[in-house]
């Protein structure tokens, strides 16, 4: 079997570096892409891509890159985010429009451009290389109205790519493609809040990325026990 390729876009220090080692245990191929990150090889073998990910014209760059020192991914994670709170308190409308703009552009329109390349790439993949599947780290925020303007963008980002991920589970569910909109909450359905739990996130994704689960594409899960319906 070929060996299988993992790009987790919007790499960070938790949950990142988390799928890194989970995935790397398993024989994956890691390539890892972030705006903090440089260009390369990293001595354990990872190809490191330095990237903005508010500019979605970025995003086929990033897969040619993996293409061209590793092959074509088969397993592709979302996991970027921002929250940008408004300048009042008091007021959701203080956020300009600029900023709301840059958020969705990371969260949702990045997002929709990177399993645009990620779905090009599948179709091109024979069966030898494993399961095809897309995984957005999402929140509750798809679900869930909060009454605080201090998460709107990261509402509105969250709950954008939840619709289009969705709608892509659907379409594509046929040609054995796998869309999920990733969602750690508490043993009692809340939301994580800041306390995500990174490798909790490495567990469940890789067995999505495995194994032939029955977990719908909003795939709510709790540390510790997986896939969890509320």
């Amino acid at each position: 079997m070929t060996k299988p390729i993992l790009l987790v876009l919007g790499a960070g220090a938790n949950i990142g570096a988390a799928l890194t080692t989970k995935f790397s245990a398993a024989g994956y191929r890691i390539a890892l892409a972030a705006r903090s990150l440089s260009d390369g090889l990293s001595s354990a073998g990872h190809l490191n891509i330095k990237i903005d990910l508010t500019d979605p014209t970025a995003i086929p760059t990033a897969f040619s890159k993996v293409k061209k020192e590793f092959g074509t991914p088969n397993i592709v994670i979302y996991n970027a985010a921002n929250v940008s709170a408004p300048p009042d308190p008091q007021n959701m409308f203080s956020i300009e429009t600029e900023t709301l703009d840059k958020d969705v552009k990371l969260m949702t329109i990045s997002a929709y451009a990177a399993a645009k390349e990620a779905v090009a790439g599948f179709e091109s993949l024979g069966t030898e290389q494993g399961r095809k599947a897309f995984i957005y780290t999402g929140n509750i925020l798809n679900t869930l109205i909060m009454s605080t303007p201090y998460v709107l963008t990261l509402g509105v980002g969250k709950a954008g790519s939840a619709y289009w991920i969705g709608t892509a589970s659907e379409l594509y569910k046929d040609k054995g493609i796998k869309f999920y909109y990733a969602d750690e909450r508490t043993p009692e359905g809340a939301s994580k809040g800041v306390g995500i739990d990174g490798p909790a996130h490495a567990d469940f994704y890789f067995q999505l990325a495995t194994e032939e689960v029955s977990v719908p594409w909003d795939a709510t899960f709790v540390a510790g026990k997986g896939y969890t319906k509320f």
